[in-house]
């Protein structure tokens, strides 16, 4: 069974898979440039993404951007869970509605509204499958999840997640509150003054919680909105770096090359979707 590697490289891609995990506290959150399905037949899962706690329950179908900063902070029982990764290019390229796929990209996580008591199944045949190397069933394996998704987004199409800060622990409320004040001009000691606390107790208690610092959380969450604008609109890159926080376009340009080991426009070529894009809201 695989759990979470924390000498793991940011961006690192895990590429087409479907694998049993073992349910594990993770120590800072991940990042891989792929959508992410998770299936649990048992227990429950609670993760940190995009400035909402959410948890996970049995037989419910999840699906996230993860790219989008995402950290599991509470997990109950032991029963081995399933995880199926798409290719951020193969998601875009496959012609799902464009209202499904910005909800993705925006940073929803879309938890199924119903259990599908066939999903556990064809996760496993998925696992399987794609243990072989035979590229036939591979390919089915692949149809097999795009059909999976069209169905999920024509049965989900209402679904919105909420969540009360009352339930969020500091470091919670402080990872929030970056995920939502990312565009605007932060600092540690502005994020501090807003969440009523000394600056270097904040800045010390986000990096022990999630493993890394308020700046660099500050940064993954504007690549994130940077690489959803370069997929998804023709908007000019250097107001896709005003637009996710960023003061320049050289600081834009290093912070993304050093994130995902390329410039934002080879970027956006690589993962030129199907269909119209848009300007950027």
């Amino acid at each position: 069974m695989k759990r979470f590697d924390t000498a793991r490289p940011e961006f690192s891609p895990y590429g087409f898979t479907c694998e049993q995990w073992t349910p594990s506290l993770m120590t800072r959150p991940d990042r891989h440039n792929e959508i992410e399905m998770n299936l649990l037949a048992s227990g429950s899962l609670t993760y940190l993404l995009g400035g909402h706690r959410t948890t996970l329950e049995p037989g419910r179908l999840a699906i996230f951007w993860a790219a989008i900063p995402h950290q599991i902070v509470e997990t109950e029982g032991e029963t081995p869970y399933f995880v199926a990764t798409i290719p951020l290019s193969e998601f875009l390229r496959a012609g799902f509605d464009l209202s499904f796929v910005n909800r993705i990209l925006r940073g929803e996580l879309m938890v199924d509204l119903e259990a599908d008591d066939r999903d556990e199944k064809t996760f496993h045949r998925w696992a399987q499958d794609l243990k072989t190397n035979d590229p036939v069933l591979q390919r089915a394996a692949q149809l097999e999840v795009q059909a999976r998704l069209l169905r999920f987004a024509r049965g989900n199409s209402d679904r919105t997640i909420t969540t009360s800060m009352a339930t969020l622990t500091r470091a919670d409320q402080i990872a929030c509150y970056i995920a939502r004040n990312y565009q605007q001009s932060l600092t540690s000691q502005s994020i501090a003054e807003a969440m009523g606390v000394q600056a270097n107790y904040a800045m010390n208690l986000f990096r022990k919680t999630f493993g890394t610092t308020m700046t660099g959380f500050i940064i993954q969450h504007r690549i994130s909105h940077a690489q959803r604008l370069l997929v998804t609109t023709d908007e000019a890159i250097l107001n896709i770096a005003l637009d996710s926080g960023f003061q320049s376009l050289s600081r834009f340009n290093e912070a993304f090359k050093s994130a995902c080991g390329c410039a934002p426009r080879e970027f956006r070529k690589a993962h030129r979707p199907t269909g119209p894009r848009h300007s950027a809201s």
